[in-house]
């Protein structure tokens, strides 16, 4: 599953885009960088029911943005994406979404 899936997957099951996901960390102060992914998943699985996995996927988002590692990108694997920036704004508005 590439990690654009992974992020279309959460919005399916919480109704939030990862750019939400980024505001309400930021309301929290989960944003700052001294903020451990542990914390980060404790909240997840309490409030969103997120499993580890997810979890991961959204405190990547927090913490680091839009851009991901080149290293996946135009690979044949499993994890493959099409870019190295994903969409954050909700599935629904991404112009790269096929189907």
């Amino acid at each position: 599953m590439s990690f654009q899936a992974y992020l279309d997957n959460i919005e399916d099951k919480t109704g939030l885009t990862p750019r939400q996901f980024m505001e309400i960390a930021e309301e929290k102060g989960y944003s700052d960088p001294s903020t451990k992914a542990g914390t980060i998943l404790e909240w997840l699985k309490a409030d969103y029911n997120l499993g580890r996995g997810h979890g991961m996927a959204i405190v990547h988002v927090v913490k680091n943005g839009a851009k991901i590692s080149e290293k996946h990108v135009g690979s044949s694997g499993t994890h493959r994406d099409d870019s190295d920036t994903l969409w954050l704004d909700g599935k629904a508005t991404n112009p790269n979404r096929q189907g």
